[in-house]
């Protein structure tokens, strides 16, 4: 078990998505998590209000905070097929082409990746997600070849039935190993 804290963060990796099915009643299950290959940047911000109260003209007397969970954007080499389709709600045609249809709701998913430290490697979960469908664009290739990335744009909320929002295991914590094999849920 790792005895030090993390000075500093650095490396994105092992980024996978959980496909969320609800009973209609806010209870979730979900589905074997599948990895999403070439994770490039990773950036949510959190969501929410800090709401000050002063009193007895001596400044704050009280403040409530409120989380919302997080939204930003997941950079990737290339966005899968199989992301596209069970999350995105795109089709596949009988000649083969994927195409995707406007009155298709996106589906909610977990998402899972891990960040390495100085010091230990640490896996993350959010548990409640919804993507936007990524931009199209394309760049002429010139003296080199730069790949160019996807981006998803990702809302992460707190579940319905016991408000989790987001967990984290650090290497050595019991929870570790399965990380990626099955959603970690709130004991």
């Amino acid at each position: 078990m790792p005895t030090a804290n993390n000075k500093v963060n650095f490396g994105l990796e092992n980024v996978y998505y959980s496909v969320i099915t609800d009973d209609g009643s806010g209870n979730v299950t979900f589905g074997t998590p599948a990895r999403i290959l070439g994770a490039v940047d990773l950036n949510l911000d959190q969501q929410g209000e800090m709401t000050p109260f002063p009193a007895d003209n001596n400044g704050f007397y009280w403040v409530s905070s409120s989380n919302n969970g997080y939204s930003g954007t997941l950079e990737v080499a290339n966005i899968p097929d199989a992301f596209r389709s069970d999350v995105l709600g795109e089709l596949t045609d009988t000649a083969g082409a994927i195409y995707e249809k406007a009155d298709v709701e996106t589906k909610e998913f977990a998402l899972l990746f891990e960040i390495k430290g100085d010091a230990h490697k640490a896996r993350h979960i959010m548990y409640r997600c919804k993507a936007q469908r990524p931009a199209v664009h394309g760049h002429t290739t010139e003296a080199s070849t730069t790949p160019q990335t996807d981006t998803l744009n990702i809302t992460a909320m707190p579940l319905l039935s016991n408000q989790a929002v987001k967990a984290k295991c650090k290497e050595g914590d019991s929870c570790y190993a399965n990380w990626f094999t099955e959603v970690h849920e709130i004991a």
